[in-house]
């Protein structure tokens, strides 16, 4: 899927020539809906939204639908900085590049924990327990993405 994509679309590094660091490039993440800007008490204290697409049951930017969750939900994100299918051998994206920049493919894996399915409980405000089911889904994340990935953040 993602070798079909143009090359400038796909996840990748790139070398800073003056430092000599890498640094991650996600260009097909300005496809990512913006819903706005939401400041104040009524986001801060809104349970539940018709059109948000991290409440339970609603439908995801892709089009999946979200489980009617009660408590820790975890998925892929839809507009993942990192693909897991990007091939690490593709040179198409060297091509592209003036001969001054150095990239190479990146993959990876993204995902979204969302700690509860009420908006206004921030992590700070869930239950005791709350906190421990998010504690565990971090540990079990952490377990499972170690198994293909060298380094989790």
């Amino acid at each position: 899927m993602a070798s079909a994509c143009h090359p400038s679309l796909k996840p990748h590094r790139r070398r800073n020539p003056l430092t000599g660091e890498w640094v991650l490039v996600s260009p097909h993440r300005t496809k990512r809906p913006w819903q706005g800007q939401a400041e104040g008490a009524s986001s801060a204290t809104q349970r539940y939204d018709k059109d948000c697409y991290l409440c339970p049951g609603n439908r995801r930017a892709n089009g999946a639908d979200n489980p009617d969750y009660s408590s820790v939900y975890v998925f892929d994100n839809d507009f993942s900085a990192l693909h897991s299918e990007t091939d690490p051998n593709d040179s198409s994206q060297e091509a592209t590049l003036d001969p001054l920049f150095t990239q190479e493919s990146e993959n990876g894996c993204c995902r979204v924990i969302c700690y509860s399915p009420d908006h206004a409980k921030s992590l700070a405000r869930l239950s005791d327990d709350e906190r421990v089911h998010v504690v565990k889904c971090w540990q079990t994340q952490m377990g499972e993405l170690s198994e293909s990935y060298t380094w989790v953040q």
